[in-house]
């Protein structure tokens, strides 16, 4: 076992819960660190349920193509912890030496105090990003946003919120309304905002926050808005419309998320200009979301004319976009679409599922061993028949494909192939395909 797995392994034993949101042990823990969270550099701070990473990828490839060093925070990481942390100065993940002695300063600091793991390894990221220089901190919210071990900033540049839908309910809330007023609450007095479209109940909390914080608020929709228009991304907003080409990202949904990263730079004065954003919304890198695996050894398996799509999303709203992506793949190139599931215990599988009734032919339900919380197949297959779709549990993923593709060559057919339900899953498939995130 490495050093880096060893400590990694060791910091879950300081708290008994995976979550328990609180800001107390946070400001302990980065008081004893020398205060790092007052000595980052700039930062924009993402919430939302769904396209948080996209935003945040989109801004990233934007302001490195006008020549800023980014510091990134995000997670979960699909296959190595250091995908979490991407240091400006290098524009590459931290190094397990970086990594390792962040980790090493955070525990011996916090004395073996209760922490939770998402904390520790926060205050680590800060402890990285003040002692490293860059010119912007790109950080995303872990869970919700109020009591968020990252909701420790003061003054951002830019609050962003993505769309928020049903998630982490046992943490969060059971209303919509409940969510959305813990994610808006990174918003800070006086500090420009940036909002995604939202059902109307989430837009008038976001909207009272911002009004309470007197924060500069931008909707999507109304003070600006991005869309498809002959193959190109137009952007309007009050300085005009801004000619465009589509981001690099698959997915109309992508159009949505470019529009918000751009009007998040524009709102926290770095934007560099259309000839150089365009750059950036070509070289935009985030694997994991509608991602076509076209080469590999889960790729060499398939015959020629199948195809295989992997995304890591994972709540009802997340389903209802791939299920639309799905469907217009289907409408270009028609051929039987085949899920692969593996969902952890705390998601919504029948709200997951319900979209794609009538379009997935079949779904292979199987484990996810990265993680403990994941959901047994078996049990995961019952969800998927009650939101209408026929379903059988698999041991792997390796399993479930080679029954596909037995299935579809019985019937003449180049199968299209999702896999699915979870981020954990989506690490697990990118290593076993020899595609790590870089």
């Amino acid at each position: 076992m490495d050093q880096i797995t060893a400590i990694l392994d060791r910091l879950p034993a300081l708290h008994p819960k995976e979550i328990d949101l609180s800001l107390g042990r946070m400001h302990r823990l980065l008081k004893a660190l020398g205060s790092p969270e007052k000595r980052l550099p700039p930062v924009i701070h993402i919430a939302g349920t769904n396209g948080k990473g996209s935003v945040t990828a989109t801004m990233r490839a934007i302001l490195e193509a006008s020549g800023k060093r980014c510091h990134v925070y995000t997670s979960p990481h699909l296959v190595s912890f250091n995908e979490r942390i991407r240091i400006g100065t290098t524009g590459e993940f931290v190094s397990d030496p970086q990594l390792f002695e962040a980790l090493n300063v955070c525990e011996e600091a916090n004395g073996g105090e209760e922490i939770t793991f998402f904390e520790i390894t926060t205050a680590a990221a800060f402890w990285l990003f003040a002692e490293n220089p860059a010119d912007v901190l790109l950080l995303e919210v872990g869970l919700g946003g109020r009591l968020d071990a990252t909701n420790v900033i003061d003054a951002p540049l830019v609050s962003v919120i993505t769309p928020i839908s049903m998630d982490h309910e046992k943490y969060l809330g059971e209303r919509l309304a409940d969510i959305a007023a813990e994610k808006a609450a990174i918003i800070k007095q006086g500090c420009p905002a940036v909002v995604a479209p939202q059902e109307d109940e989430v837009l008038r909390v976001v909207e009272r926050e911002a009004a309470r914080k007197r924060a500069p608020l931008q909707r999507f929709g109304q003070d600006f808005t991005a869309m498809s228009d002959q193959g190109r991304l137009a952007f309007q907003d009050e300085d005009g419309l801004f000619d465009l080409p589509m981001p690099s990202l698959i997915g109309s949904h992508q159009i949505t998320n470019s529009g918000m990263a751009i009007a998040a730079v524009k709102a926290a004065g770095l934007w560099p200009g259309e000839e150089i954003a365009a750059k950036g919304l070509r070289s935009i890198n985030w694997p994991g979301r509608l991602q076509p695996l076209v080469h590999g050894p889960l790729v060499d398996k398939c015959p020629a004319g199948a195809e295989i799509w992997l995304d890591g999303g994972h709540n009802p709203g997340a389903g209802v976009t791939i299920a639309a992506f799905m469907g217009e793949q289907e409408e270009r190139s028609p051929r039987p679409l085949y899920m692969i599931s593996g969902m952890l215990t705390t998601k919504d599988p029948v709200g997951f599922f319900r979209p794609f009734e009538g379009l997935v032919r079949h779904v292979a339900t199987v484990p996810i061993s990265t993680t403990n919380n994941g959901r047994d197949p078996f049990e995961l297959a019952d969800f998927a028949r009650v939101a209408g779709l026929e379903a059988t549990p698999f041991a792997t993923v390796e399993a479930a494909i080679a029954d596909i593709l037995a299935c579809a060559a019985k019937d003449g057919e180049a199968p299209r192939i999702l896999i699915c339900g979870s981020l954990y899953l989506a690490g697990e498939v990118l290593a076993a395909n020899g595609m790590p995130p870089r």
